[in-house]
């Protein structure tokens, strides 16, 4: 078994360190870290031609398809982190039966908490390579007979780096203009609400170049609570408050606060879902590793339509959450 990352981290060390660098293309051996050591890195069409491959399956009609699911992690998280809660999802998603491939794209987050913005700066230095180098290379080695569905899962400040991602890709308009993604997924996405309207020109990108965008929110993330001293100033967020209601018609929301509120007052909950553990604020990061967050995840990303769904009901407010069913299965 092998995980593949994307990495833009730089190198001092001969290890990772927290600033930006060059495109790093890694197949990783099970149950070690990304490292920038030769036995790791590979040429670029050569982990392309292996990412795609192993993303290719074939259906129940017998129609090839290829899936390849993007994670891209946010602020705060250090490699060994985030390879971690890659391999929490890729887990999640095989438990689901997924036969496609899970990548993450590595940006050089830092370690302290209290260098958000520093953070921040980094991820839009690090946004178009998401696209130029990962996306956008792949979307064109697309086949006639085998076409690659490609989809972005951005948690916390990765949502950002992808917003910010689409935008610069349009706006340096890059080759083959009418590139497109499937499924775009927020989780606890720290963007402002008012960046991810309908008018708004940064958006306007990330919702023209993919099928759906599909935000989940939690009411009760602390990390995302603008009171927070570090936030001062900052408009709500995506994550904790949803989309507005000026989102395009492939906006979806999904609102997890009244699972949240179940899975942290419950202590069996975390139990039979999971995770029993969770590194970080819990209210932020309890998705990873979550089996009801990951069965919608796998739903969304195979293509089933918004709603109905098992994991989800529409509320007395007429707006989806995410809910938990009897005998629900734990990851």
């Amino acid at each position: 078994m092998v995980d593949f990352v994307m990495s833009v981290r730089g190198v001092s060390g001969g290890a990772f360190d927290e600033t930006v660098g060059a495109t790093r293309f890694l197949i990783v051996p099970d149950n070690v870290d990304p490292a920038p050591v030769k036995e790791q890195i590979r040429r670029p069409a050569d982990w392309y031609a292996q990412v795609i491959a192993n993303g290719k399956w074939t259906n129940d009609d017998g129609k090839e398809r290829g899936d390849i699911l993007f994670i891209v992690h946010g602020y705060n998280t250090s490699v060994a982190e985030a390879m971690s809660r890659h391999r929490q999802i890729k887990q999640g998603l095989a438990a689901n039966h997924f036969k496609g491939v899970v990548v993450s794209f590595d940006w050089p987050c830092g370690t302290d908490a209290l260098a958000y913005l520093v953070d921040r700066h980094r991820a839009k230095m690090t946004a178009f390579k998401l696209v130029d180098d990962g996306i956008w290379q792949l979307s064109a080695r697309q086949t006639p007979d085998c076409p690659i569905n490609i989809h972005v899962l951005g948690h916390s400040t990765g949502a950002y780096v992808i917003r910010e991602a689409f935008d610069d890709a349009d706006d340096s308009q890059v080759p083959h203009s009418a590139w497109l993604v499937s499924q775009i997924l927020f989780a606890a996405g720290d963007v402002s609400v008012g960046s991810m309207s309908e008018g708004d020109s940064g958006a306007r990108s990330i919702y023209q170049h993919c099928v759906r965008l599909t935000n989940y929110s939690n009411s009760n993330d602390a990390v995302l609570d603008i009171s927070n001293i570090k936030r001062a100033g900052i408009a709500p967020r995506v994550g904790r408050i949803a989309l507005s209601d000026e989102a395009p018609a492939n906006a979806c929301n999904v609102d997890c606060t009244e699972y949240y509120a179940l899975y942290a007052g419950d202590p069996s909950i975390p139990i039979a879902d999971g995770p029993e553990t969770v590194a970080g604020a819990q209210s932020h990061s309890w998705y990873f590793g979550n089996a009801i967050f990951t069965a919608d995840l796998f739903q969304t990303v195979i293509g089933f339509p918004s709603s109905p769904r098992t994991t989800r009901a529409t509320g007395r407010d007429g707006k989806l959450h995410l809910v938990r069913q009897p005998g629900a299965p734990a990851v």
